[in-house]
């Protein structure tokens, strides 16, 4: 038997990867230590070893209150920087154009960046009154536009607090935006399912946005979003809009499972 130390190595690697695809099976609940052991086949000692590694390194989290292992902020990085080499833009760009005609209002593509929201594309709608355009390539801390806090609200508690911990001394900049209003829109989001804000961003302008979900429907692999002026985003009008927006999200994580 091999017990050289590239030998080692490369088992401790192949014995990460094993206990990371384990939690990805249960990302929405997470999995406890035993569960992992059990479905790795591997023993408690060294499952715990390896999570504490994972852990340090931020592709594993723990959920609050609880002794289950969740997915890390880091593997979500990880999936968004290999996304790029299936254009993601390219794929969604006809299902974002069709929303802004059906909507008359302009919608943004954004993804997620270390612990900031990046437009990667947008579409112009056609009501005569459009916002100022969020220039492509921009970026915002998490939380600060629709799109951001979209892909914020998708985060486990955890992840989310560390997040707003990370970005709280850049909020201010965003017409006087602090910890507290994040984590208020942050629970306003997660109770009425969708991100809606105002005046931060943009001035003037408010936006509402939903997750785009990966294939295991656990991680939010981006978000959609449309925006108006803030006169004419009113209840009536986000009604009007959110059937739109959910089909679009809905439309674009299928196209990402093809």
């Amino acid at each position: 038997m091999d017990s050289s130390p590239e030998s080692s190595g490369t088992q401790t690697v192949s014995r990460a990867i094993s206990i990371l695809r384990a939690i990805a099976t249960k990302h929405s609940t997470g999995l406890r230590l035993v569960d992992i052991a059990r479905i790795t086949g591997l023993s408690s000692p060294t499952v715990l070893r390896i999570l504490n590694t994972l852990i340090s390194e931020g592709m594993v989290s723990r959920r609050n209150g609880s002794h289950c292992y969740l997915l890390g902020a880091l593997v979500f990085e990880l999936g968004l920087a290999a996304a790029h080499n299936f254009n993601l833009r390219e794929i969604c760009r006809p299902a974002l154009q069709r929303l802004a005609e059906r909507t008359g209002d302009t919608s943004f593509l954004f993804v997620r960046n270390g612990n900031d929201s990046v437009c990667i594309d947008r579409m112009q709608g056609t009501f005569p009154i459009q916002t100022p355009l969020v220039p492509i390539g921009s970026r915002q801390p998490l939380g600060v536009n629709a799109g951001g806090l979209a892909l914020l609200s998708s985060l486990s508690d955890s992840d989310a607090k560390a997040v707003i911990n990370d970005v709280a001394t850049r909020l201010d900049a965003y017409n006087n935006f602090d910890r507290n209003e994040l984590l208020r829109l942050r629970a306003q989001a997660r109770k009425q399912g969708y991100a809606l804000i105002g005046n931060k961003a943009v001035p003037g302008v408010t936006a509402i946005g939903l997750p785009i979900y990966s294939r295991s429907g656990d991680v939010a692999i981006g978000a959609v979003t449309i925006a108006t002026t803030s006169s004419r985003m009113n209840e009536s009008r986000i009604t009007q809009m959110l059937p739109h927006l959910r089909d679009t999200a809905e439309e674009i994580s299928g196209l990402l499972q093809q």
